[in-house]
């Protein structure tokens, strides 16, 4: 089984979500939908613009630990290291 860190976004520099998951499509397709009362609901934080896979659970919440401490400027820096145009991975995903 695979874990998954992510970072979604309103936009293009916008609010920032991290989050950790075993399901990559379905927490994103909870975020898009707005399923639950959320702060991602609430700032409609919902394009994945970032994401690692990791083999161990541990190893996931450890990083994700470590991203929620980030300073923002370094994850905008992480963010445009592979997604440069912040397009939505979640569309790239479901194909």
């Amino acid at each position: 089984m695979a874990y998954y860190v992510y970072m979604t976004a309103s936009k293009r520099n916008g609010t920032l979500y991290t989050g950790v998951t075993n399901d990559l499509v379905r927490r994103i397709h909870e975020h898009r939908e707005k399923v639950a009362v959320s702060f991602t609901a609430q700032y409609s934080v919902s394009r994945l613009v970032y994401f690692e896979e990791f083999e161990r659970i541990g190893d996931a919440i450890a990083r994700e630990k470590k991203l929620k401490r980030w300073r923002r400027a370094w994850k905008l820096d992480l963010i445009e290291g592979v997604n440069p145009t912040w397009r939505d991975l979640y569309l790239e995903l479901v194909r």
